[in-house]
C-alpha cells in the first residue's frame, strides 16, 4: 500500500474523489507490462489499458477481495480485453465511451514513453519468484484457474494457493513499479 493506507477494496469501494486514482497509480505499471507482453503496438497497449481501468471504474462493486488480489481482478479484466480486440480487430471503448472519456490523440514522445512504461520486465520480474508462487500466478490469474482447481492440483489448501497468489502479485507489483513512480 501506498500513502494512503487504505487497501484496494478500501479504494473501491470508496466514493471519495481521488481514491481511484490512488488505485490507478497503485497498478498502472502492472496493467501496462501485462498488456505489453501481449501486445506490441504502443497505440493498442494505451487504448486497452485505459479501457481496462475504465471497466474497473465502471464495474468496481464487483470486485470481491476473497477471490484474490485486486490486481489480478485488474489482470483479468485486461487479458478479457485483448481477446476480445484480437477478435473484433479493434480495442472496445464501451466503458470509456459510457464515462464520458474523450478520446486522447498521442504523439510521437507520448508513445515512446508508454511502450517504456509497459515493458517492464515481466518475464524477469515472475522468474526472480519462488517456483510455488510463479505456478500460483500464471495459473490463476494467466490461465484463470480456480483456486480449488489449482489447489486440488497442487495439493495443498486454497488459503495456501491465495497466499502464494497474493505474495507473488505483491512482489511483482512492487517489482515492476520499483524506480518508476510516474503514472502514464
Amino acid at each position: 500500500m501506498r500513502a494512503t493506507g487504505r487497501s484496494d477494496a478500501e479504494l473501491l469501494a470508496g466514493r471519495v474523489p481521488g481514491d481511484f486514482g490512488v488505485f490507478y497509480d497503485r497498478h498502472v505499471r502492472a496493467a501496462s507490462s501485462y498488456v505489453a507482453a501481449r501486445v506490441r503496438q504502443p497505440e493498442v497497449m494505451f487504448d486497452l489499458v485505459a479501457e481496462t481501468f475504465a471497466r474497473a471504474l465502471e464495474n468496481r462493486e464487483q470486485f470481491d477481495p476473497a477471490r484474490g488480489p485486486a490486481v489480478g481482478w485488474l489482470i483479468g479484466i485486461a487479458r478479457n480485453l485483448i481477446v476480445d480486440s484480437a477478435r473484433r480487430g479493434q480495442v472496445e471503448a464501451a466503458s470509456r465511451v459510457r464515462l464520458g472519456m474523450t478520446a486522447v490523440e498521442l504523439d510521437h514522445g507520448q508513445l515512446e514513453r508508454i511502450t517504456e512504461v509497459g515493458h517492464g520486465d515481466l518475464r524477469a520480474a515472475l522468474a526472480s519468484l519462488p517456483v510455488d508462487q510463479r505456478e500460483a500466478v500464471l495459473r490463476r490469474v494467466v490461465l484463470d484457474e480456480s483456486y480449488p482447481l489449482i489447489a486440488g492440483q497442487l495439493r495443498c489448501s486454497e488459503q495456501v494457493v491465495r497466499k502464494r497468489v497474493s505474495r507473488g502479485l505483491a512482489f511483482l507489483r512492487a517489482n515492476l513499479e520499483e524506480g518508476d513512480e510516474r503514472p502514464v
